[in-house]
């Protein structure tokens, strides 16, 4: 009788996954970026656009075809893909961080979520953030660039994967951070060095073949890779192993993930 009933105890009343806790958690990573929209929409736009006019202007119209298009054209799917890579590991790391800081976090723990369900509704705001800039981006450059995708649903399965990856490693570093000068520290000098020198700015056939090779191992390489033969049909690189190398990827990081909510890695005190 006593194992039956702490059988009962333990026992998911409402089913195998949580449903109304998984969408609660994913509107609630929706919303927590939608209600500042300002500074978690508006300001990468602008940051994107920036950087387009900057580059265009300084360098442009000295550097030439690149890969057989104009410079303008060549690093606008680079400066879409940085910009969802950097909102998307932005909205999950921030997220967990200030929670953990404000000692709030325990709201988020003490509902019967599992690990999986923690990791996909962090995963849905991370992943809709990073979607939102990127279709705003994409209608700009076909707007003032005439940009059309010429592969549209391989430039989306790169954004959402990119998306799904950076989410990941949000949540690992969020986990891991205990405080915001260390969560500063893994951006500027882990995220931001690999966002920049992944082909962003350049075709990577430029490097030498040391660097060249250190670059094709770099999971967001074949993500920038990805999204700009998706958008203008060029590439450095095969577009299959890059939709391969990322989906490991991102699977990869987000199982790291799942095992540090499971284990209460830096959560429980």
């Amino acid at each position: 009788m006593q194992q039956t009933g702490q059988m009962i105890a333990n026992e998911r009343r409402f089913g195998r996954v949580n449903w109304l806790g998984l969408y609660t958690l994913g509107q609630r990573e929706i919303l927590r970026f939608l209600n500042v929209w300002t500074q978690t929409l508006l300001a990468p736009l602008v940051t994107a656009g920036l950087f387009m006019l900057i580059f265009t202007i300084a360098i442009g119209p000295r550097r030439g075809d690149v890969m057989g298009v104009d410079f303008t054209t060549f690093i606008a799917p680079g400066i879409l893909m940085m910009t969802v890579i950097q909102n998307a590991f932005a909205n999950t790391s921030s997220s967990i961080v200030v929670s953990k800081v404000q000692g709030n976090i325990v709201d988020t723990l003490m509902p019967p979520l599992s690990a999986g369900e923690l990791v996909l509704g962090y995963l849905a705001g991370g992943v809709a953030r990073g979607l939102i800039v990127a279709i705003a981006i994409a209608v700009a450059l076909w707007v003032f660039l005439g940009i059309v995708p010429q592969h549209p649903m391989a430039a989306l399965y790169f954004v959402i994967v990119g998306a799904a990856l950076l989410s990941g490693i949000g949540m690992v570093a969020g986990i891991y951070a205990e405080k915001f000068d260390q969560m500063a520290a893994i951006t500027n000098f882990i995220v931001t060095p690999l966002a920049f020198l992944s082909g962003t700015f350049y075709s990577v056939d430029a490097l030498p073949p040391l660097l060249n090779d250190i670059t094709h191992g770099n999971p967001i390489f074949h993500l920038i890779d990805g999204v700009r033969w998706g958008m203008i049909g060029v590439s450095d690189s095969s577009p299959l192993l890059g939709a391969i190398v990322a989906l490991a990827s991102t699977i990869a990081i987000n199982v790291l993930a799942w095992s540090f909510f499971r284990r209460g890695y830096r959560l429980k005190a």
